[in-house]
């Protein structure tokens, strides 16, 4: 589920942290960085327990309408499919998913109130309508609602205040997340290992992530020496914090890490700089890693293998 730059990221939020904290140890850091990767995990499963939670209110739904005195037409003509289709089967009924809900104790964080208001929040749109009354029932019918109810409940703010509220980086992993969600949907009906392509990959999240946080942390001095002869008329000390940390970053990447293409490392961290930096700092960055990998490579400092020799 993470990819490089979901794990060059974190790895960047936790070096800033010891840049306003310099009491931290990288052991520190290292468990703290470990924290976040777990996060992101269970941040994808509690929006998938979210949707079917939600989805699972049809069944109280239908009970309410079977139940009245007069029911309408359209009360006797609703079926919770929405619940009982069998994409959303799949997933209700899937063993070691349950096991995870029930030991992260996601129960507690949702109330009925608010599933109830999210579901007849969307109960009132067209393609619902549509697809409860409709004979179609497809998978890719089913499929399509499904996306659609996501799609619904990432738009909706009490959606998103509960995701803030309970996980932090909601903010930063939404992307992952949406997407994350959006391909399990799409691989519906869930198959007994479908969440094994979710876990954190150990060859991202160990030896890219935590080898790549251990050298900039342990090399800090050594890499702002290679650094600052490249900034020219700019004072190291006036250099943004974030865009140092990417600087240290991309070079330690460079120099250790072979299979990394050198213009991959450059265009990763340039878009980084984008989203979490100064509006100037992407052509900072971009012009100052292009001076540095002409360097290093002058040097022999970086020594390319295997996929890391493609530009």
């Amino acid at each position: 589920m993470l990819s490089r730059r979901n794990i060059r990221i974190k790895v960047m939020q936790i070096l800033y942290a010891l840049s306003r904290d310099s009491n931290q140890s990288c052991d520190h850091l290292l468990k703290q960085y470990r924290l976040s990767i777990k996060a992101s995990f269970d941040l994808y499963l509690f929006s998938l327990y979210f949707l079917i939670r939600i989805a699972q209110y049809a069944r109280t739904d239908a009970e309410k309408r079977q139940g009245k005195l007069l029911p309408s037409n359209e009360d006797l003509g609703f079926v919770a499919k929405l619940a009982e289709n069998p994409l959303m089967a799949s997933l209700f009924q899937h063993a070691e998913l349950s096991k995870y809900f029930s030991r992260l104790k996601f129960d507690a964080f949702l109330d009925t109130d608010l599933i109830r208001n999210l579901y007849q929040e969307y109960a009132k749109s067209e393609s619902y309508k549509a697809y409860v009354y409709s004979p179609d029932d497809s998978t890719e019918t089913h499929r399509t609602v499904l996306l659609d109810l996501f799609k619904f409940c990432v738009n909706n703010e009490s959606f998103a205040e509960i995701l803030e509220d309970q996980f932090p980086n909601w903010i930063d992993d939404k992307s992952l997340i949406v997407g994350s969600i959006k391909k399990t949907i799409k691989a519906l009906p869930a198959e007994f290992d479908f969440l094994e392509a979710y876990l954190p990959n150990d060859e991202a999240v160990l030896e890219f992530g935590e080898t790549l946080l251990t050298q900039v942390c342990t090399g800090d001095k050594a890499l702002l020496a290679i650094i600052e002869p490249t900034l020219k008329n700019w004072d190291a000390d006036r250099v943004a914090i974030i865009d140092m940390i990417l600087l240290k970053m991309a070079v330690c990447e460079l120099m250790y890490f072979k299979s990394i293409p050198t213009k991959v490392t450059l265009n990763e961290f340039v878009e980084i700089s984008k989203l979490y930096s100064t509006e100037k700092s992407k052509d900072f960055i971009n012009g100052i890693l292009d001076r540095l990998m002409k360097q290093l490579e002058k040097e022999g400092k970086i020594a390319k293998a295997g996929r890391g020799l493609l530009d």
